[in-house]
């Protein structure tokens, strides 16, 4: 914290836990400040659609979280707030994009090609008219 002094206010056992969480609070602030330098609609015409739906999904998880976070430090239970109900709709929508994603990734059948392999895999004897037709042609001696 600022010079690490220890401050009475609070149990001194839990002074790590403060610095860390101050560390993370500067570490968010440093990252909002990097995506709000760049306009949002300049950042989204250089993503596709599915990665535009990704921003979008991580940006409205994130500021409900932290809404998440501030009602627990006013305290708000959280879980009987809407705020709930909101992180899972998200939840949601984040896990269908994650099988559309899933779904682009997953290797493509080509089932011509498929059925050429197994057929030329198989084994398949030889016709018999063709083993004799071969054999009329030599000459006993």
């Amino acid at each position: 914290m600022a010079g690490e002094e220890i401050n009475e206010d609070y149990p001194v056992e839990i002074h790590e836990y403060l610095s860390t969480f101050e560390n993370s609070i500067g570490a968010v602030d440093e990252m909002l400040k990097t995506m709000m330098s760049v306009s949002r609609n300049e950042l989204l015409q250089k993503l596709d659609p599915l990665e535009q739906a990704k921003v979008d999904l991580v940006s409205a998880y994130t500021l409900n979280s932290m809404f998440w976070v501030y009602l627990a430090t006013q305290g708000v239970n959280p879980k009987e707030h809407p705020v709930k109900q909101e992180l899972e709709r998200i939840r949601v929508y984040m896990n269908r994009v994650k099988e559309i994603t899933d779904k682009k990734k997953a290797g493509k059948l080509d089932k011509g090609a498929a059925s050429r392999f197994v057929k030329n895999a198989l084994w398949e004897p030889k016709p018999k008219h063709a083993s004799k037709g071969a054999n009329k042609g030599k000459s006993k001696k």
